[in-house]
């Protein structure tokens, strides 16, 4: 198998060159190029096209949500995963808005960030623990009433579980061994929920499962 053309974008030298080196020792990885701002990982991309771009948000010239929307709006293909020290929930939403397919903090350990680009690969969408709360309240709030019948009407039971542990920000893998079901099993009843309730992703699909009031969000602990 390929390793994963990467292309990382942040303002900050020195946290690239370390994040370039730990990627690139792991052997499904390769950096193919470093950014320090938005407009030239726009050039890169294009020139490049990487699998992933793992982009900063702020940085001069053109911030990482800007470059993010340009290049999902041209290179629709590549994906992006938003790598920040910012949890606001502005910028998150601005994010998937734009298309990021991911979104992560740097507090993250470097064995967690390996395994979400690995996810990111197999359609997942990654968010750092603490955010999935927020990204979906957000969505929920902004969205529009659904005028169609209730989404319970139209799930089955088990894609109601399924979609109760999206919501709670749970993985396709950890969704299988929650469920006592195949990742493959995961990935057929996520397709049928996102054609039942005419949504294109698991966020989409989360953030109406919330509103509509199908799925709540786990209380907090804190």
């Amino acid at each position: 198998m390929e390793p994963v053309r990467i292309l990382l974008v942040d303002d900050h030298l020195l946290f690239r060159k370390g994040l370039t080196r730990l990627l690139d020792v792991q052997p499904d990885f390769h950096v193919v190029a470093e950014a320090p701002d938005g407009l030239v990982a726009l050039e890169r991309a294009r020139e490049l096209r990487p699998d992933l771009v793992l982009m900063d948000i702020s940085m001069p010239h053109c911030d990482g949500l800007e470059a993010t929307r340009r290049i999902k709006a041209q290179i629709p293909d590549v994906k992006v995963v938003i790598l920040t020290v910012s949890d606001d929930e502005h910028d998150l939403v601005t994010a998937v808005k734009y298309g990021a397919d991911g979104y992560l903090l740097k507090d993250i350990q470097p064995e967690e960030l390996f395994q979400h680009i690995r996810c990111v690969g197999q359609g997942e969408t990654p968010l750092s623990r603490g955010l999935t709360r927020k990204l979906f309240n957000q969505l929920a709030l902004r969205s529009r009433p659904v005028p169609e019948p209730a989404a319970a009407a139209v799930l089955s039971q088990r894609e109601c579980e399924v979609l109760a542990l999206v919501v709670e920000g749970f993985t396709n893998r950890r969704i299988g061994n929650e469920l006592g079901i195949t990742r493959n099993t995961v990935k057929n009843h996520l397709r049928s929920i996102y054609a039942k309730l005419r949504v294109d992703n698991r966020t989409q699909a989360a953030a109406q499962a919330v509103r509509s009031g199908l799925v709540f969000l786990p209380e907090r602990l804190d």
